[in-house]
Formats: structure tokens, sequence, C-alpha cells
């Protein structure tokens, strides 16, 4: 699906203007799904998860894995994630033997002729685990799954520099792993002290030349803005060294301090974090140096160098946007495995158990652990193309979509219609006969203009469930 067939590659880059995002900078979900997951209820049961994976079957499109190892050996005060702060080992060989358990019961589900394209752990702190861990637990995916042996595979991991050296690099590489996401946040010491994450740029650029030499597709480095102590000058010096080191992917994410929901926020001095306007000036720094060294900003939180295949697939019409952000191989069903993981079949999503207790009383009992979910509707699909077209592409061809769904879309949206008209008059958007086009002001608020598709949506901006877009 090519968003814009008389322009495959739309213009790619971005404007910050600071006023204007002030005034746009509420909050908004960040559209990993559609509905989100705020969405999801008991209403979806494990009977219809179950019913659901099965007929998948027919349509044969192949599949993505997701892992989620919750364990980690220290807190990052910083984390939102789902994780499990421990040292306790029976506790772990507890969670795999239930993980396992469930392995066994969704492979049941589908034909083994689907192949598994794509494979993601994520945590938590999937190094966590030591050698026999990862291996034992590979063995048991790889019985149970036709995991795809090719070139063209897309088997990622999430990796805490400080928990692997070259050995555990090798190591994974060896067990089919080809994408390498680093979590590295920041490089000053002050900051790592203030969020209780210490590691040096010494130690990650070993494990970025390991990964390269054990031969590695692509790596990844987390960045995150806003938190404690940061400053425009610190930041800068974070990405001297990260730039240096040459990633193909940066995404770089705002820190978002909801203490509230996360108790290890708690840690973290509110008096410290840097001021709005510090934190926008910090963003405005990072894209320049980011584009400047080569570069492209996807969308969102994400960059990429040219000859990534993110790069590729926004220009072929295959990115998507899913919950590890954004991806290619947008043909796959997605079933999620672990504690609180999201599966995404068809056209239901569903989601097991977000605490480990629940999640392994219920495979103990011989359930698959999903707990809620959505099936959604014509108008959900129809939204969701929408909001995937201008998060991925930044343009929506209305003749190329009325063919597609045998709809009018100015006459099915024509309220969403009206309230883009502010949005055209700040520059935000384009609005001509034939389609929908984002411009380079309006690239750093993708979220705020896919909210005006989400009939979900209502206040918004003093929703605390949701962070802030910029």
């Amino acid at each position: 699906m090519r968003p814009d067939p008389d322009n495959p590659t739309a213009d790619e880059s971005v404007c910050f203007d600071i006023d204007l995002i002030r005034r746009y900078d509420g909050r908004g979900p960040r559209y990993t799904s559609y509905p989100t997951a705020l969405q999801f209820s008991d209403k979806l049961t494990v009977n219809d998860y179950r019913q659901n994976a099965i007929a998948s079957n027919a349509a044969s499109v192949p599949l993505s894995l997701y892992f989620h190892i919750p364990f980690c050996h220290t807190l990052c005060y910083y984390c939102g994630c789902n994780k499990i702060v421990t040292r306790n080992q029976a506790r772990v060989a507890s969670y795999l033997t239930n993980l396992y358990r469930e392995i066994d019961m969704q492979t049941e589900l589908f034909d083994r002729k689907r192949v598994v394209e794509q494979l993601h752990f994520g945590g938590g702190t999937p190094t966590y685990l030591d050698e026999a861990q990862l291996r034992d637990l590979l063995e048991k995916i790889g019985s149970c799954f036709n995991l795809d042996n090719s070139d063209s595979r897309q088997f990622s991991i999430e990796v805490d520099p400080r928990t692997v050296d070259a050995n555990g690099i090798r190591l994974l590489t060896e067990l089919g792993f080809n994408r390498l996401s680093l979590g590295i946040q920041d490089f000053d010491p002050i900051v790592q002290e203030a969020v209780n994450r210490m590691q040096t740029a010494v130690d990650v650029l070993a494990l970025v030349g390991a990964a390269r030499t054990a031969g590695f597709n692509s790596i990844s480095f987390d960045l995150i803005y806003g938190l404690p102590h940061q400053t425009v000058a610190s930041f800068d010096r974070t990405l001297d060294t990260v730039i240096e080191m040459r990633p193909d992917r940066f995404a770089v994410y705002n820190y978002a301090h909801l203490p509230q929901r996360f108790k290890g926020q708690r840690m973290i001095n509110a008096e410290d974090i840097p001021a709005p306007e510090t934190k926008l000036e910090i963003l405005e720094k990072t894209i320049e140096r980011l584009t400047h060294a080569g570069y492209i900003y996807i969308g969102m939180d994400h960059f990429a160098l040219p000859d990534d295949e993110l790069v590729t697939a926004r220009r072929n019409g295959t990115l998507q946007r899913n919950f590890q952000g954004y991806s290619t191989h947008r043909h796959c069903d997605l079933v999620g495995m672990g504690v609180s993981s999201i599966s995404s079949i068809g056209n239901v999503y569903s989601q097991n158990s977000v605490t480990t207790m629940e999640y392994e009383s219920l495979i103990e009992k011989g359930n698959i652990p999903v707990r809620k979910g959505i099936a959604v509707d014509d108008d959900d699909l129809l939204r969701a193309e929408v909001i995937q077209l201008l998060m991925c592409y930044d343009t929506l061809v209305f003749d190329d979509f009325d063919a597609r769904h045998e709809i009018d879309f100015r006459d099915y949206f024509a309220d969403e219609m009206l309230r883009l008209e502010p949005l055209v008059k700040d520059d935000l958007i384009d609005l001509s006969a034939d389609r929908i086009r984002i411009l380079p002001k309006g690239r750093l608020l993708l979220r705020n203009i896919a909210m005006i598709f989400d009939r979900y949506i209502s206040n918004a901006e003093n929703d605390n469930r949701f962070s802030r877009a910029i």
C-alpha cells in the first residue's frame, strides 16, 4: 500500500516551531494501536481469542512473536515498563516454566506452516536471563514455531549494556538475533546517578564494536530527554558521543513523570526535572544534531540512517506503527507471550494479565492468560488505517482510500475534516482536494493530528493516563 503513488518519497524534513509546539503540547495516545489499550476490556474472553487465532490460519499470513521478560537486577527510577526487580532465581524459574506452558498452549492455535518473520524480546531486561536460560528459551520457541532462518528475518532483543559483554553479544547472534536495541538514555554521570543507571560510554562502544563484528544487521540506541539534571549542554555532549558511535537507529523518548502510576519515579525529585522550555530546547537540538548527522526523521521518536529498512519501508509503503514503535513487515499477525504482552491477530487485540501472580495462576489452571482486549469494528478499521497512514507516511490520498474501502472519505469523515481546518491555518497540514499532507511543522505533532480521527478521545488534555505529546 503506497501512501502517495504520485510522491513515494514525500517530504522528510521537520520544522521546529516552538510557539506551535507549546500551543499543541497536550496529552494524548502514542497510537501503537487503534483502538488504544485504554479501550481494552474483559468483554473479550480467552475463548474469543482462541477462536480468532484459529480462524486467522485461513489467511496464512506470517507471524511476529513478542516475549516479555520482566526481570531487572536494579531499578531505573524513570522506567514505566512492566518489570520485576529481583535476584530471586526461584521466581525467575517459576516464570519461565509458565512461559513455556503458554508457548505450548499458543502453538496449538497456529498452523506450523506460518513462518515467524519477526521475533522480539522486550522487558524488563531480556538479558537478565543467563546463557542456559536464553538457550533453552530459544530452543523451546524453535521447537514450537517455524522460525525464519533467512537473512530477511528480524529477530531483535532489548539490551541493558550493563548486563552483557562481548561474549554475551556473540551468544545472541548464535541464538539467531540480528537486531539489537541498547538502552543508553544519557551518558552524563550526574543524570545517571539521579536515575540509578550508571554505565560508561567506553563499555557501550565496546558492545557496539562486538555487535558489528558478530554480524548484527541493525543497532538502535534509546535516549530519553527530560530526565533530572539534564541541560541542553549536557545532553549535547551525550549526542556527541552517540553520533560518533553511529548506530543505525535512534529512538528519542520524552520522559513522562507519572509518580502516581510508577512507584520508582517517586525516587526522582521533581524539582530536578528540566523546565518545559529546557526540554523543548533539548528536543530541538537533538533533531538538529541527528538530521545534520545524516539521520532521517521517521516520525514520533524515531530516526534512522538513509539505508535503514525503516526508511525503505516508509518510502515503499510497508512501514507500520505497533506496540514496538515503528517497524516493517506490516503483514504479520502479532502474538504476544509473557506477562502484560499484547497480541494483534486479524481484527482482534488482546492482552495478557499484567501481574505475574495472575499470569502464572491462569496458566497453572490450563488457561491462556488473556485477560482483556477488543474486537475492532468496521469503523475502527477505517480510523486505524487513517491514523497509520498519517503517522507512518504523512500523507493520505482520498481516491486511493475510497477505492480500498468503497466510501467517500470526505463524506464519511465530514466532522473530522472540519476539525482539521485550524491545523491548516497553523500550517501543520495541507488539506487539498485530493489528499491530507502533513507539513514539516506538523511532523512533531503527529499525535495531535491523529487524535482528530479518534472517536474514543475525550478531554485527553487532563487524562494522566496519557503522556504529553512533546
